[in-house]
């Protein structure tokens, strides 16, 4: 098999539920080569952003595969991972403080920032209701040998906003 043989991959993509958006996505893919094997698309699942994601399965040329995830960034479509390879590896991290008053969307926006790592799973904890501490554990997925540098991007974001946070024990075992 030569590098220029076809290949499958998988992305999975985060869209706005809106018409057009799934057409929008797919135009990328087409356009630069990528024969679509499957979509899954999980209308009724949302990302921790509130958008929908999709998972697109399909064959190209490693080196399309490439000019694919660019055309589809160009394109604005969040490219949440491009074949397992991409997030190798995940992390738990936890924040506490007063989330919601320090806009916990625009939180994990930036930590979004972090081209290492995205945010695989959220979930939040407020006791007080929407006043006061509240947590978050943070699934985040991250490239192959990135860990540091996404917790660092964490612990930027929470010192940025007075947060607390709890790391995992990470490093060479």
């Amino acid at each position: 098999m030569s590098d220029t043989a076809d290949r499958a991959h998988t992305l999975r993509l985060e869209l706005v539920d809106e018409p057009g958006e799934l057409l929008r996505a797919l135009a990328p893919i087409a356009e630069n080569g990528g024969n679509l094997l499957s979509i899954f698309h999980e209308r009724g699942s949302l990302t921790p952003r509130g958008h929908i994601p999709v998972e697109v399965d399909l064959e190209c040329a490693p080196e399309r595969f490439d000019q694919i995830i660019d055309a589809l960034r160009d394109a604005g479509v969040t490219v949440i991972a491009a074949d397992a390879e991409r997030y190798g590896e995940a992390v738990t991290v936890l924040l506490v403080g007063d989330l919601v008053e320090t806009d916990l969307s625009d939180t994990l926006r930036e930590l979004e920032t972090c081209s290492s790592a995205s945010v695989a799973d959220f979930s939040l904890t407020a006791d007080a209701g929407t006043d006061g501490v509240s947590s978050a554990r943070l699934r985040l997925a991250i490239e192959s040998g990135s860990v540091e540098r996404a917790l660092a991007t964490v612990r930027d974001v929470a010192a940025e906003k007075d947060l607390s946070v709890v790391e995992p024990l990470v490093g060479e075992a």
